[in-house]
């Protein structure tokens, strides 16, 4: 099984390479904007501990892994019972149903290790599942809604796997809570029903979905309504039983199957077979430095960690602690960072089981020193493009981008051993395909995939393939310092995730920021050109600045959701991210 342990694999040593720092006149202009308030920031508080400490986003969900951390079960024991109840109180989200990422560090061993736990594409899939019959891509939510989307699910063979090597609890014990909460009810919350009354048209789609999210009389279900999911229980308590054979084999396998098969009007090729031969897989850390740290996360088929680490890379050449938060220049340098990044990840990032990838070329020192001195000037970039990064397996490839949309949950946790967990979980757009078996929803992540196999006869590297896994911008990351980690962070948000995660360290590491506030300070993300910036905060008051360096600007909503945990000697501390309803609890 592969391991990850000092020295790195895939790594830029900070130490062993001479970051040259770039300044330029704008870099000296103070150009300041006055603070403004930001959202909610009195609605979450740093939390304290010493022993251990989870963070996600649902308070139910904290309660719980709580409690198996309190009983001495692990930082995996406790991922289990957050992470199947987050399937039950934040359905929208996460679930049995869908697949996830978890980075994970072994205190015992000092070792650091991944867990690829996301879906795969049917056997039986084909260049054309999202084309029409003259092979034009369908319209997103065309592909979305039904079985066509569903990929196989791999979340409970990621809980499976893992807990195999490092939980501690029985199995069966991790089901209970959410068995219990199951069958007893538990209360919706208000983001929970707003979601239902937005989506109510793909809801109320299909029987059982409606049947769940609906009252009789077919009016959306209001916050503060007692939900039961007996199905949901039923399910845990089979897969509790008899493990995760009782899922991807059996009656329910044969129900998802159904579902996804006969489901009229855009029925999938998901079968039997993809479920009973579906494996996680075990992978090493993606890790890049960040002045005195490395920041490590998932590799591929995950985007998040290569992205987020050429971004932090190249800032690693410019001064952005002197700079400041309330220097435009400071966002000038993030903004286009991040647009040579996603260049890159358009053309070259993907499932690398599938497709050569220049993964190590992408991190390489000198290539990211000529990516970061593109970003001397003092106006925005007028063109980006991907680069050439050194490839020993170098293969012509197009650029394309899959739509990823922002429906995704974050955990953080540190046990009393000091292991941590990092998992990003998802069944990608907001409840998923909206096909309902068993008391769960299941995924639509086929759509992660470019909805084009070819551009002018040049392949897309993240084309749909049978068995190949959808690229990913899921970031969970853990930060070492001296070998050691001192945070563990991550976000749902699709492929905004990537611009959350890298705002929050750079605050909370360069501006000296503590970790709420960080995490409050309003979102502001460039992945294609475009500046976005989060509706009602302070965040909109940077438009004129950003426009007068040549971006355009968009105000939208930027719902990040990161987990946060610090690590230090004989202190933890944690946050949650006010724009959800994370919950942080601790001992």
């Amino acid at each position: 099984m592969p391991r990850f342990a000092p020295p790195f694999a895939l790594l830029l040593s900070a130490c062993c390479f001479s970051l040259p720092v770039f300044a330029n006149e704008a870099s000296q202009a103070s150009d300041n904007i006055e603070p403004e308030p930001t959202i909610s920031q009195q609605s979450q508080q740093l939390v304290k501990g010493k022993e251990w400490m989870i963070a996600t986003a649902n308070k139910y969900a904290s309660e719980a892994g709580a409690d198996v951390l309190s009983k001495g079960g692990s930082a995996v024991d406790a991922m289990i019972t957050a992470q199947l109840i987050l399937g039950l109180v934040e359905p929208q989200s996460s679930g049995i149903g869908g697949g996830g990422f978890l980075v994970y560090w072994d205190s015992d061993n000092n070792q650091m290790t991944t867990f690829d736990g996301r879906e795969t594409a049917p056997f039986a899939a084909t260049p054309r599942l999202f084309q029409d019959n003259q092979g034009k891509p369908l319209k997103f939510y065309d592909a979305v809604v039904g079985g066509r989307s569903v990929g196989t699910p791999g979340t409970i063979k990621l809980l499976w796997r893992s807990h195999q090597q490092y939980g501690k609890l029985a199995w069966k014990s991790l089901f209970l809570p959410a068995i219990k909460l199951a069958k007893d009810g538990f209360i919706v919350s208000p983001r929970l029903a707003a979601m239902i009354e937005q989506d109510a048209q793909h809801l109320s789609r299909y029987p059982a979905t409606k049947a769940y999210f609906f009252d009789n009389d077919g009016t959306p279900i209001k916050a503060g309504t007692k939900l039961t999911n007996p199905a949901y229980a039923n399910t845990l308590r089979q897969i509790a039983d008899y493990g995760p054979k009782a899922f991807y084999q059996g009656d329910i396998a044969r129900d998802i199957v159904e579902a996804v098969q006969q489901e009229e009007g855009n029925p999938g090729v998901l079968n039997t077979m993809d479920l009973a031969s579906y494996s996680v897989k075990q992978r090493e850390p993606i890790c890049a430095p960040y002045r005195q740290y490395q920041v490590c996360g998932m590799g591929p088929p995950s985007s998040g960690a290569l992205t987020l680490g050429q971004i932090l890379a190249m800032l690693n050449h410019y001064p952005l602690a002197k700079l400041g938060a309330d220097n435009v220049e400071s966002w000038r340098l993030i903004g286009d960072a991040s647009r040579l990044a996603f260049a890159d990840r358009g053309r070259y990032m993907a499932d690398n089981d599938y497709v050569p990838m220049p993964t190590r070329g992408l991190l390489d020192p000198t290539y990211i020193a000529q990516r970061a001195a593109l970003l001397q000037g003092k106006q925005a970039l007028t063109k980006v493009e991907p680069g050439s990064p050194p490839w020993d397996h170098a293969q012509k490839q197009t650029s394309n981008e899959a739509i990823e949309l922002p429906s995704t949950t974050h955990l953080s946790i540190v046990d009393k051993e000091g292991n941590v967990v990092s998992l990003t979980s998802t069944i990608e757009n907001s409840f998923g395909s909206r096909l309902m078996v068993r008391g769960f929803l299941l995924n639509n992540e086929l759509t992660d995939f470019s909805f084009r196999s070819q551009i002018d006869g040049v392949p897309v590297a993240n084309r749909i393939e049978p068995g190949k896994r959808p690229r990913s911008s899921m970031t969970p990351t853990i930060v070492m310092k001296d070998n050691q980690p001192v945070l563990t962070i991550g976000s749902p948000g699709g492929s905004q995730i990537i611009g959350y995660v890298a705002k929050t360290l750079v605050a909370y590491l360069d501006w000296g920021m503590d970790l709420q506030q960080a995490i409050n300070l309003p979102n502001m993300n460039n992945r294609f050109g475009t500046f976005e910036l989060e509706q009602n905060t302070a965040a909109t008051a940077w438009a004129p600045k950003l426009e007068k360096l040549g971006y355009k600007t968009q105000i939208k909503d930027l719902n990040s959701g990161i987990q946060a945990i610090s690590i230090a000697p004989e202190q933890l501390t944690g946050a949650a991210d006010p724009r959800r309803e994370g919950k942080v609890i601790s001992r």
